[in-house]
């Protein structure tokens, strides 16, 4: 290789290595102090049972139609399609993840659930950290219906939950609820979208919202929220788990500048090839 060609190749590299590094610099810190975060410590019965009969290690809330499930298929009565009640007709493939974990189930319909979360300490009022976790969806069996499924996300001194018109009761009587915390400072996030078809599911997707401390010791909460807070029972599943996990595979925005770096260092070269 010629000793011009080596050296713009070297350079070429270099200047990727760099806007790589910056572009990773400009993420935010993960959240400080989470334990738990694949929901395998509890101390009370098995997965699948209800989320305040399994009490999963530091984390609180959840007293209705929230599950924590075992992976598997519907051969396993506790994963999410199996026997055990709130069966969904689709499982989530099972990640591979060290150690294993269990995951949250999670009914859509705002009049049937609450909000759970877990205490963060160590926070920097001001500082915007990122959270990011894997999602799923299915409906649960029995139902029909087109569903729409996300995941509300808060960061406060309370615990988000869902509210009826003018901040009341959330429940059948009322056909459209929304979320909110009692916090008015809380920092609050929705997870992109997921559209699952009547009787099927939507895998596993990795997904990362960013969140802003105001004081130093807050709650992390999760809300499932399914057909935009519409109480018709279809209804919408959700699942967790993974929580603050790092990337697994490189970035989109990544991707695309080591991509655009290949590229001109295969354009350089072709260009001093015509030169030779």
């Amino acid at each position: 290789m010629h000793n011009a060609l080596r050296k713009s190749l070297v350079t070429g590299f270099s200047v990727v290595g760099l806007t790589l590094l910056s572009h990773s610099a400009q993420a935010n810190p993960f959240l400080p102090g989470l334990t738990n975060l694949n929901f395998l410590s509890f101390t009370g019965v098995a997965p699948k049972a209800e989320f305040s009969a399994v009490k999963p290690t530091g984390w609180i809330g959840g007293d209705n139609l929230i599950f924590i499930d075992t992976p598997g298929t519907a051969s396993n009565p506790n994963s999410a399609c199996g026997s055990v009640y709130l069966s969904t007709y689709g499982c989530p493939s099972t990640l591979a993840i060290a150690g294993g974990y269990n995951y949250v189930e999670a009914d859509g319909n705002p009049a049937f659930e609450t909000g759970f979360g877990t205490v963060i300490t160590g926070l920097t009022p001001g500082q915007t950290y990122d959270l990011s976790f894997y999602q799923a969806a299915s409906q649960q069996r029995d139902f029909i219906g087109d569903t729409t499924e996300q995941w509300i996300v808060g960061l406060g001194t309370a615990i988000m939950q869902s509210v009826g018109n003018g901040g009341g009761v959330c429940d059948l009587a009322t056909p459209v609820c929304t979320y909110a915390n009692a916090d008015p400072l809380a920092s609050i996030a929705a997870t992109p979208l997921m559209s699952t078809p009547s009787g099927g599911m939507t895998d596993w997707n990795f997904v990362t919202v960013s969140l802003t401390a105001h004081a130093p010791t807050e709650f992390l909460s999760f809300l499932a929220w399914g057909d935009n807070g519409n109480t018709t029972n279809l209804p919408p599943i959700l699942f967790l788990t993974a929580v603050d996990a790092p990337n697994p595979v490189p970035e989109p925005a990544t991707l695309t500048l080591l991509g655009m770096g290949i590229a001109g260092l295969a354009a350089r070269r072709r260009r001093r090839a015509k030169q030779v």
